[in-house]
């Protein structure tokens, strides 16, 4: 025991160095932790009785780490508490003169283990800080106390005793402990962790019963297959006299919870902390309207970057911690540069911020986007999305970022159509007239692009393809909506669309077969005169056979609800599968 009490003051010394050494070192990194923690013991007891084994038991447990930065010190305090749990066999029991013992008396005490400990800490964490990994050396002390068990069979007057160990009542063990920690850290200071340890104790020394002067002793059985009972080989009992002088060791899973104490840092006081700020507000020059999102760079005298920001909700974005000197100051919103500022190295004042302004003068109109498909609010990204003007000449392009969101400016007293692009999706075409809106009141001008989305034999209704009563000559007012089923059929070459027309229930099935096959028909040749080739179209006229609502015959109906059922359609025709 000596020997192994100067090398443990040996480990102690070599941490204390250690930890003084990284005294002289520490960082704004260092942290002093506490982790209280419970959980399940697995002992293993190595003495000498064969027919007793040891019970999973409660774990209580406490850490106190100090960490410098990937390497700490730690004391572990552990409380662990096991019940031995008798083997020996009670069923099927005779004694040497072949009489049936089946009372039997069962005298159990729990173990009481005790473990304290120190020794480094090593640790990995996360660049969010959120996980750590440790694992952790300790040497130390420790105690076990308890365990007596006794098996004596009460059928006889003989009182045989079968199973005995005196347990252990040992001093101070000289033990170590390994451990495995992972911890999640919900809060700055507060995480979750869960573990695993394996500690062992040396030389665990059982417990000498003076009075029956031994320390483990248990009566030796056979069993016979004939009779299928296990049979007490003579009424002598095997006893150890002289204490096992054996390890003890265990594994065990625990969970619990860190709270950290961040170390005090000597930090200059604040009135030697000198802040030097600029906050730059982004305006309209017309309107005087504040300009968010409008991305915000400054310069040095050189040309070179030194900051970078965006404005925030309020028009405005601040710079800290400026080294003073003389500064140009640029925006750029929408695409459209701002008329850059300056600031003079000797505006700067210390604990002050120096206000500045950028101006936006460019007198167009600017169109904020959001592409959404139709009737819902969900947005589309990656649309790309076209201004023309009335004479079909293209102007500007965008494609919609994450939000479905795009921009465009208008130049005043002019008119836009704006429609977009995407693969399974049929565009509605908006009109813009930038005379609708006074630039000296308004900068910015909303708009939402409807997209159906249009899988293959999804019916999509177009809006005002419209007919004289009786009549199926295309009007002047069905081909601007023709027209964007031709740019959708120009986008996309390979589709190929049916084109149906319904009619309401009145007049004969036959009449209402023949008209809306004219219809469809008329439909499709408007189709073909602009350029989109034949075999690429099917007109089908279904008559009032797919009626929307029970308006059929001799039902009475309103005009709207039977207007509902007058409708042109068109639907994508899955390909062929091969």
């Amino acid at each position: 025991m000596k020997k192994w009490s100067h090398l443990l003051l040996y480990a102690v010394l070599g941490l204390y160095a250690c930890m003084n050494y990284a005294q002289e070192k520490q960082t704004k990194k260092s942290y002093f932790r506490l982790a209280p923690r419970i959980g399940i013991d697995f002992p293993t007891y190595n003495n000498n009785t064969p027919y007793i084994d040891y019970k999973p038991g409660m774990m209580l447990g406490l850490s106190a780490d100090y960490y410098w930065n990937w390497l700490g010190l730690g004391a572990d305090v552990d409380f662990i508490q096991n019940s031995p749990e008798h083997t020996y066999p009670t069923s099927s029991l005779v004694n040497a003169s072949s009489v049936a013992l089946n009372a039997f008396d069962l005298k159990e005490k729990k173990i009481t283990r005790m473990f304290y400990g120190i020794g480094p800490n090593f640790k990995y964490q996360t660049q969010s800080k959120k996980w750590a990994v440790e694992l952790t050396g300790r040497i130390g002390f420790g105690f076990i106390r308890g365990g007596e068990t006794e098996l004596r069979e009460t059928t006889t007057s003989a009182r045989q005793l079968l199973n005995y160990h005196a347990g252990y009542d040992t001093g101070q063990l000289l033990s170590a402990k390994g451990q495995l920690m992972f911890t999640y850290y919900f809060a700055r200071r507060w995480g979750f962790n869960l573990g695993a340890y394996f500690l062992k104790h040396f030389n665990a020394q059982e417990d000498f019963n003076a009075t029956t002067g031994f320390s483990a002793a248990y009566q030796a059985y056979t069993f016979d297959a004939a009779s299928g009972q296990n049979q007490l080989l003579n009424n002598a009992i095997k006893k150890r006299a002289e204490p096992c002088d054996c390890d003890v060791y265990s594994k065990g899973i625990f969970a619990g919870i860190s709270f950290t104490f961040p170390p005090k840092i000597n930090e200059p006081k604040k009135k030697d902390c000198v802040n030097y700020a600029l906050t730059i507000t982004a305006k309209d020059k017309i309107t005087q309207q504040i300009l968010p999102h409008t991305d915000v760079v400054i310069k040095n005298a050189k040309g070179d970057i030194v900051r970078t920001g965006t404005t925030n909700g309020f028009g405005a974005v601040t710079f800290d911690n400026l080294t003073p000197d003389d500064y140009a100051i640029e925006g750029l919103h929408d695409a459209s540069p701002l008329v850059s500022s300056s600031i003079l190295k000797s505006e700067f004042k210390p604990d002050d911020t120096v206000q500045k302004e950028i101006i936006y003068q460019n007198s167009a109109l600017i169109l904020n986007g959001t592409a959404v498909v139709c009737n819902t609010t969900k947005t589309i990204s990656n649309v790309l999305v076209t201004m023309k003007s009335p004479d079909n000449k293209e102007i500007y392009t965008a494609i919609t970022d994450s939000l479905g969101q795009f921009s465009f400016k208008l130049n005043a007293q002019t008119t836009y159509f704006i429609y977009g692009k995407k693969e399974h999706y049929f565009s509605q075409t908006v009109k813009v007239n930038a005379a609708d809106y006074d630039r000296k009141v308004t900068l910015n001008v909303q708009v939402k692009l409807c997209l159906d989305e249009a899988d293959c034999g999804k019916a999509i209704r177009l809006e005002n393809i419209l007919y004289d009563l009786d009549k199926y000559d295309l009007r002047d007012e069905s081909k601007t909506e023709l027209d964007r089923l031709v740019q959708f059929m120009n986008d996309f070459p390979k589709v190929k669309i049916e084109l149906s027309s319904h009619t309401d229930s009145r007049a004969s099935h036959q009449y209402n077969d023949v008209l809306s096959q004219n219809r469809a028909n008329a439909a499709i040749d408007y189709m073909v005169s602009r350029g989109i080739e034949r075999q690429r179209l099917k007109g089908i006229g279904y008559g009032e056979n797919q009626l929307l609502n029970e308006c059929a015959d001799g039902i009475n109906c309103t005009e709207e609800q039977h207007q509902r059922n007058r409708r042109t359609e068109m639907k994508v025709i899955c390909p062929e599968k091969k």
